[in-house]
């Protein structure tokens, strides 16, 4: 389309109990340019961040984002394709998914802090396991506390169960009782703590009726049952937390689709809060407006009507029918809609500012020209294959790792192919002339024989670097690149004037530098000036013709003044008059001399890009020759080669873009408008 869609005001009074459904059909559609007068509160505040409901979802999404970091489960960042709001049964089922992972959670803390004092008491005891030192003098360990006694069988069980983990019960056998008798086997045990816990476990062991026995005189070193004990017990922690490792893993395949599921139902729910704190609204009902695509409004009537079972009032106006519209108060919003060539360039316009609605859409010729000028500054038919292949692979049907690069896929492509065709008449692969010198030198010679025109195939149709017998060829190239700024401002000027006219700005849309006055001025200077070139001079009638569009320029605000019956015909005097009209003449004659040769650039760039491949080429042919020539030749042609695609690219990409911004969009894009941005609730999307 040559101009952006007809737009539509929408104003809407929705029951509260309705909101939220239709919220979510407005976020999914994402039809509807929320106008700045929607809300209570500026876009930048969140008054629903205050609200119980608004506090609730947050609770549940930190719920989520807990379990998920614990099992390892990565959240969306916005709500999923098919998300819906969350439901009684999420939030119970959120609740479920929390509690089971937060003691799952616990138990492997439990375990790993277990694991880590009974390391350490492993540690320390096998360090003074060959101590020579009486066992008594052992009770100064800094991480052990060691008591030895009898305890009823029967009773170490329960004592195990109450000292949990903070000891560790070593049963040391039968030992000789006072009248030489063996006592009843495994009455006697070794009790080890912590040094922290020693205090705990000499009060449960005074429970339980332990009693000390006295450490013979002779004995010395640690018990081997201590260090066979902790070393169990070490391997029995490590059995439990591997249980609960594949615990964890079942958990993770069990519940991940829930949790990105409710992750994202949640984020959508923030979103739908925060857009209600904005809106106008009493306890029962919400009102807002936007701007919607003319030709959606029926559908989005329609749909409203059959989620709220008719209990909603919409009304639409065109944007003739809205005060602030007219008076100027208001921007219309502006929405463009391309195939997807076009629309891959709709950033570059964008970037620079967005066109009044009603006024031409410059993004057709802004992919054009893109392409071409890009091709023609970096024309290699390798090279160009390289940009041509990055295109498809950061496409929607490329890795998923390039997605992040995909509006850069459309341009890619463009540019791509744009190089390779010029690299076809350059005859340059991947900075070589030689590789596709036969097959161009065969079709040549045929249609030499066909048309009937002497003289040698040439081995290229272009020849850029500058040598005998393509000097001239080399200059019809700089014309060439001339010719396509000619092309470019003049297409500038036009839609500059057609703009002026539909907003009804005639003084400037017929006497300014940019308007009608300036583009006879541009465009009879240019018949001159390739007159001139063909053999021709500069005629008397030529001054009549360059003066008629001078003196419209110079005389424009008068007579216009004059034509509306404006007065006074000079508000601000004679003298700034004249001052005002005398540059502005002046600043006419400059801007389209350096706006023109300006495209000089395109033809030095493309030589200066012939020169670099020339330079890859000389040195790979250089070094072919050396005993390991091949493999550094195909290194530098490697290494050429990526630092022309890298480097080189980036300027020309740079160049083509300050073309398009100060040659072209500064004829047309004195005032800009504002970017039709929906609301919508997956904003990693294509608006």
């Amino acid at each position: 389309m040559i101009r952006p869609r007809k737009m539509k005001q929408i104003e809407m009074t929705i029951l509260a109990r309705d909101a939220d459904r239709v919220i979510e059909y407005l976020g999914r559609k994402a039809v509807l340019h929320l106008s700045d007068e929607t809300g209570a509160a500026p876009a930048d505040e969140f008054p629903g961040e205050d609200t119980e409901a608004f506090r609730h979802i947050q609770d549940n999404l930190e719920s989520l984002r807990t379990s998920a970091d614990y099992l390892g489960v990565e959240l969306p960042e916005e709500p999923l394709e098919d998300t819906t709001l969350p439901t009684a049964a999420d939030d119970a089922l959120t609740g479920h998914i929390g509690a089971g992972i937060g003691a799952l959670g616990v138990r492997e803390n439990e375990r790993r802090l277990e694991r880590r004092r009974v390391e350490e008491a492993h540690a320390e005891a096998r360090a003074f396991e060959n101590l020579n030192a009486p066992f008594g003098d052992l009770d100064q360990l800094s991480y052990l506390t060691l008591r030895v006694g009898r305890l009823d069988p029967k009773s170490q069980a329960n004592l195990r169960e109450t000292l949990g983990d903070r000891a560790v019960i070593v049963p040391l056998g039968p030992a000789a009782n006072d009248d030489g008798q063996n006592a009843a086997a495994g009455d006697r045990i070794l009790a080890a703590a912590s040094r922290k816990g020693r205090f705990a476990l000499d009060s449960e062991l005074k429970k339980y009726s332990f009693a000390p026995i006295t450490i013979p005189e002779g004995y010395r070193g640690v018990p081997a049952e201590l260090l066979s004990g902790l070393a169990e017990r070490l391997s029995n922690i490590d059995a439990a937390l591997a249980g609960i490792g594949e615990e964890k893993k079942r958990l993770r395949d069990e519940y991940s689709p829930a949790l990105r599921r409710l992750a994202g139902s949640y984020l959508m729910a923030s979103q739908v809060e925060r857009l209600k704190g904005r809106l106008r609204s009493t306890q029962s009902a919400y009102q807002l407006s936007g701007w919607a695509p003319a030709d959606e409004v029926g559908e989005i009537a329609k749909t409203l009507g059959e989620i709220t079972e008719g209990r909603a009032a919409i009304r639409a106006f065109l944007p003739d029918e809205i005060p602030d519209v007219r008076e100027g108060r208001e921007k219309v919003p502006v929405s463009l809609e391309h195939g997807a060539f076009v629309r891959g360039f709709e950033r570059v316009v964008f970037s620079y500012g967005a066109p009044l609605y009603g006024t031409i859409d410059p993004t057709p010729f802004v992919a054009v020209s893109f392409a071409i000028l890009f091709g023609v500054m970096f024309g290699d038919l390798g090279q160009g294959f390289v940009l041509f292949l990055l295109g498809l692979l950061t496409g929607r049907k490329g890795p998923k790792l390039l997605k992040k690069f995909r509006s850069y896929s459309t341009p890619l492509v463009a540019v791509g192919i744009s190089s390779m065709i010029m690299g076809l008449l350059t005859g340059e692969v991947f900075a070589s002339e030689g590789w596709i010198a036969v097959p161009t030198q065969a079709a040549a010679g045929f249609f030499m024989r066909v048309f009937d025109i002497p003289g040698e195939p040439p081995r290229a149709i272009l020849r850029l670097m500058p040598e005998k017998g393509n000097i001239v060829k080399l200059f019809y190239f700089f014309g060439f690149t001339i010719s396509v700024g000619i092309v470019l401002n003049s297409i500038g000027l036009l839609v500059n004037i057609a703009n002026l006219v539909t907003l009804r700005k005639y003084e400037k849309a017929f006497f300014s530098k940019t308007g009608l006055a300036g583009l006879l001025l541009f465009w009879y200077a240019v018949s001159i000036a390739v007159r001139i070139i063909l053999g021709g001079n500069f005629a008397l009638i030529d001054l009549a013709g360059l003066l008629f569009p001078v003196f419209c320029i110079f005389f424009g605000p008068v007579i216009w003044r004059l034509f509306a019956r404006e007065r006074p015909v000079l508000p601000d005097g004679m003298m700034v008059f004249v001052m005002e009209s005398l540059v502005e003449v002046l600043e006419t004659a400059s801007t389209y001399v350096s706006n023109t040769v300006s495209f000089l650039r395109v033809g030095a760039f493309a030589l200066s890009h012939a020169v670099l491949s020339f330079i890859v080429f000389t040195l790979t042919e250089m070094v072919a020759g050396l005993p390991v020539g091949p493999a550094l030749a195909l290194i530098i042609m490697v290494a050429g080669n990526a630092l022309i695609i890298v480097l080189e690219g980036m300027i020309v990409a740079i160049q083509v873009v300050r073309l398009q911004y100060y040659e072209f969009f500064s004829k047309f894009f004195t005032e800009t408008g504002i970017e039709f941005k929906p609301f919508r609730f997956r904003k990693g999307e294509s608006q």
